[in-house]
């Protein structure tokens, strides 16, 4: 052990040539808050925001939804105070979805000019004409059997059927004032027989922001249990939406989506979920240049939730984190439930 000892070299009897001193010093632009927001690259702000709001017919108090935390079904009435609400924030835009207590099997309320769909789009004009009113125009939260069309024998959506009927549906939602119009459903020809509804229909300067790349994903659990549209309430019926919705394999099919949709006349892109799919979100904004949205669903929004919960991360750092990989991605736009959220941290500076 003496002589290990005695032999052993110590750093300072090493006689060492200077090593190269980096070229590039990249920490130097990110020293302080200052240097760092003069070199940012992307930005998150309340314009960015798009906020889904959920309002049950008939109820008589907004009830909170269990699985998304923060998250309420509102009253006919208090869709009033949140829409707002969400203005005063600066959001300018606000999707709402209806939970019907008035299904069928075809979803004919949503085709009703007295039915939630038109009634809800008009109160939330009404309460705030400068917010822009997304209506979603599918069938799942009308139709008793949760799919998002009549169905064909087989228990599969009849697809041409619901063509028809997503031009009456985007027709009431124009009438009642909704400013863009949102086809969720993936049916084939779906904007194009929503462009020529509603151009017939007089609504030629009513934009259309399809969903044109929307997967078949296991995120959207908590968006059923709010808005009330799971499966398995008809023994005969396709138990998935797999046969409409996009396998989560396919990307250049997502792109052909999208190219099909905007030759159809569509304004704007949906790409649902965001975070698996960041790399389809980059493709279509980068190879179509359209305007182009991302949907932070409701898996994603809760599992931040849940982790926050269990002390595993921090809410706020971790959402706003999230966002901006959208933007980082290429999304003009985020449908986020974190909106209200990120409207805050966003207005406190």
């Amino acid at each position: 052990m003496q002589d290990i000892r005695q032999n052993k070299h110590h750093t300072n009897d090493l006689k060492l040539d200077s090593a190269p001193r980096p070229a590039h010093r990249m920490r130097r632009m990110r020293k302080t808050s200052a240097l760092r927001s003069l070199v940012r690259e992307n930005h998150l702000t309340t314009d960015d925001l798009v906020f889904p709001v959920f309002v049950e017919e008939n109820a008589t108090e907004r009830k909170p939804v269990a699985s998304l935390p923060g998250m309420y079904r509102e009253t006919e009435n208090s869709l009033q105070d949140i829409t707002k609400e969400a203005a005063a924030q600066g959001i300018k835009a606000m999707m709402v979805f209806g939970v019907s207590h008035n299904k069928d099997n075809v979803g004919s309320d949503s085709m009703n000019r007295d039915g939630l769909l038109a009634r809800m789009t008009s109160q939330a004009k009404d309460a705030s004409p400068e917010t822009a009113i997304i209506a979603d125009v599918c069938f799942c939260e009308y139709t008793d059997h949760g799919h998002c069309g009549p169905l064909t024998n087989d228990g599969d959506v009849d697809n041409d059927r619901t063509l028809d009927n997503l031009a009456r549906q985007a027709v009431i939602a124009a009438e009642a004032g909704a400013d863009i119009i949102a086809p969720s459903g993936m049916m084939d020809g779906m904007v194009a027989a929503i462009r020529d509804g509603l151009d017939q229909s007089g609504f030629t300067d009513t934009p259309i922001l399809s969903y044109a790349s929307k997967f078949a994903s296991a995120f959207y659990g908590p968006f059923r249990d709010a808005a009330g549209c799971s499966l398995g309430h008809y023994e005969h019926a396709k138990k998935d939406r797999k046969t409409y919705q996009m396998d989560p394999a396919n990307g250049n099919e997502a792109l052909r989506e999208a190219i099909i949709d905007m030759e159809e006349g569509a304004d704007m892109l949906m790409v649902k979920p965001g975070l698996p799919y960041l790399d389809i979100l980059y493709r279509i904004k980068s190879e179509l240049q359209m305007p182009t949205f991302a949907y932070n669903v409701s898996g994603e929004f809760a599992m931040l939730k849940a982790a926050a919960e269990k002390g595993l991360l921090n809410y706020d750092d971790a959402m706003m984190e999230m966002l901006l990989s959208f933007k980082r991605a290429g999304a003009d736009g985020i449908l986020t439930y974190a909106a209200m959220d990120a409207a805050k941290i966003i207005n406190e500076g």
